[in-house]
């Protein structure tokens, strides 16, 4: 058995006798004239992240990062040059420059997307990498936490995590440091879904 099984069986066979439903989660209103958009967009930049509206990848690329060395992308819009599905451990994406992965949805009040295991392939790229580019459908973006988290893709995956700007940490006199302790960026590009992906 391992840990993780472990420790789940020790939870059920604690569990309080009774039903003991999760509380009604309420929605909060949410002004957005004119789409989620450009909410989102103001959000993220405000938490430090890098909005683009549109554009091709590679160039995207090519302006952002010109240094980079090693892309790893889990996206079929752009192929790089680390294949993900080849990693056996989370420490072989330390030279990684540049992750591209596809966010399932976005969240206008905070600006945050919310990357599963299925779109990262790798759970660890997200962290490990230097620059991290999320692909994110306009039509993918919902008002609020509230409603996020109504979503059905918090029990579809195993993991999913909302990722909010790039990596930051304060000391004590206030100032901020990016990627202290994962991706020095964020940036999130308009990208529709490709029909059949």
């Amino acid at each position: 058995m391992s840990a993780r099984d472990a420790i789940l069986a020790a939870v059920r066979a604690n569990r309080p006798q009774g039903d003991h439903p999760l509380p009604e989660l309420p929605i909060f209103p949410f002004a957005a004239e004119g789409g989620l958009v450009e909410p989102f967009l103001r959000n993220l930049e405000a938490m430090g992240g890098h909005g683009v509206e549109g554009g091709d990848i590679e160039g995207i690329l090519r302006a952002q990062f010109p240094q980079a060395n090693v892309i790893a992308s889990a996206v079929p819009e752009y192929r790089g040059n680390r294949d993900l599905a080849q990693v056996s451990a989370p420490n072989d994406l330390a030279d990684v420059d540049v992750a591209i992965v596809r966010a399932e949805f976005g969240v206008a009040e905070t600006g945050s997307v919310l990357l599963p295991d299925t779109a990262l392939t790798v759970n660890a790229v997200a962290y490990l990498a230097q620059h991290l580019v999320v692909l994110l459908a306009p039509d993918a973006i919902v008002p609020t936490l509230q409603e996020a988290y109504r979503r059905p893709e918090f029990h579809r995956h195993r993991y999913a995590s909302f990722h909010t700007g790039p990596s930051a940490t304060a000391d004590i006199e206030g100032v901020l440091i990016h990627g202290a302790q994962g991706v020095r960026s964020l940036s999130v590009v308009m990208c529709p879904l490709k029909t059949g992906s």
